[in-house]
């Protein structure tokens, strides 16, 4: 990285220190389960609006996304593939209305602040600034307030984006979690609603009929019992368990959501046929079993993409010099899935320090968002001309 690069992130990361922790408060307070992202997305389209952006050059589209396109400097061909930096608006929680907020001298806390809202605050500061600027770029780019990252928003904003886009992205970064995780590799998934209904009835009268609950648990202690594949670390959870009415009542209905995780497709599909085989022997004559699969991520395809190993270690170099940290190299499933399972270079960066991610008390250090800008604008600035 150069030094005229460092400089410059570093001033304007420092010149807007207060200016970006107030609207983080701001904007960490404004709901956004997944799928329901609109008010969060028109705050940052009429945000960049009053930043100064032409009002041709962001848009909201049919995903939920907020698309802010930046063209190629004088003489740069248009359609040379777009960069794009981005990062997700929603949070894991359900809440429709404002999320709390609380503040120390040093940490700022809410739900979701770290995961991802202080990251998208430092993209949005550091879209204004090439915005601002006039900086002429080697390539067209585009800087997302992306929906639908967490839990079963399945991905739907990254995918969106990539069917509008199709065959025109070059390279793909996007800030989420903490200082020094760099994800380089996806971790893809399956998730799936499991249902069991029986006849039910009275638990002293009928006493002996099948129980949904019973023959969900069933299905789970054989599920957790399954030969996982080991070409690849593989993963299963059962996230969330319903059924039944009350204590003295043989539960009809009861459901589960299940997924299970691999850096590999192959393994995925391994998987794929185990847990279809599972539940065909767990139906029985008056208990019904359907399963249903409601999430699909994709991890990392075969090959590396060419390039790949050239994002990484610019931005390596980004995160020791102006983060002041050494990064280390993770697999995850993150918004690059999408990318990544298509052989474009992609990665997620982490840019704020913080813990308690998917928690109400998450929390994040204000100091480090000085440094976190600093490391968004210089890998923008990465596509600088002069």
């Amino acid at each position: 990285m150069n030094e005229k690069t460092a400089s410059i992130a570093t001033a304007y990361a420092d010149q807007c220190h207060e200016e970006e922790l107030e609207l983080l408060r701001t904007l960490a307070q404004i709901p956004a389960p997944s799928g329901h992202e609109e008010r969060r997305a028109e705050f940052i389209r009429d945000w960049w609006l009053e930043q100064g952006a032409p009002v041709g050059a962001v848009r909201i589209d049919e995903a939920k996304n907020v698309v802010l396109s930046l063209p190629a400097g004088p003489g740069v061909a248009q359609d040379d593939g777009y960069a794009v930096f981005a990062a997700h608006t929603d949070v894991v929680f359900p809440d429709t209305e404002p999320l709390p907020l609380a503040e120390s001298p040093t940490r700022l806390l809410a739900p979701g602040v770290g995961d991802d809202t202080a990251n998208l605050v430092g993209l949005m500061l550091a879209g204004r600034y090439l915005l601002r600027h006039g900086v002429p770029l080697d390539r067209p780019l585009l800087v997302v307030a992306n929906s639908c990252e967490e839990g079963l928003g399945n991905l739907a904003g990254t995918r969106e984006l990539f069917r509008h886009y199709a065959g025109r992205v070059a390279e793909f970064t996007s800030f989420d979690l903490y200082l020094g995780m760099h994800v380089v590799s996806a971790v893809g998934s399956h998730r799936w609603r499991v249902q069991c209904h029986t006849e039910g009835g009275h638990s002293w009268e009928n006493f002996g009929r099948d129980n949904a609950i019973e023959a969900l648990c069933s299905f789970i202690e054989d599920l957790y019992a399954l030969d996982l594949p080991t070409e690849a670390k593989t993963t299963i959870n059962v996230g969330r368990f319903v059924g039944g009415t009350t204590v003295n009542s043989i539960a009809e209905d009861a459901s589960v959501l299940v997924e299970y995780r691999s850096a590999s497709e192959e393994c995925l599909e391994q998987m794929y046929g185990k847990f279809v085989v599972l539940v065909e022997e767990h139906l029985k004559e008056r208990t019904r079993i359907d399963a249903k699969l409601i999430g699909r991520r994709p991890a990392s395809g075969e090959h590396v993409p060419d390039g790949q190993w050239e994002l990484i270690a610019r931005t390596d170099e980004v995160l020791r010099e102006l983060g002041g940290v050494e990064p280390t190299h993770q697999e995850s499933s993150t918004d690059a899935n999408v990318p990544l399972s298509l052989g474009i270079p992609a990665h997620t960066v982490g840019t704020v320090e913080g813990d308690l991610l998917h928690t109400r008390e998450e929390w994040i250090e204000k100091d480090s968002l000085r440094r976190g800008l600093a490391v968004i604008l210089a890998l923008m600035l990465a596509h600088a001309t002069s």
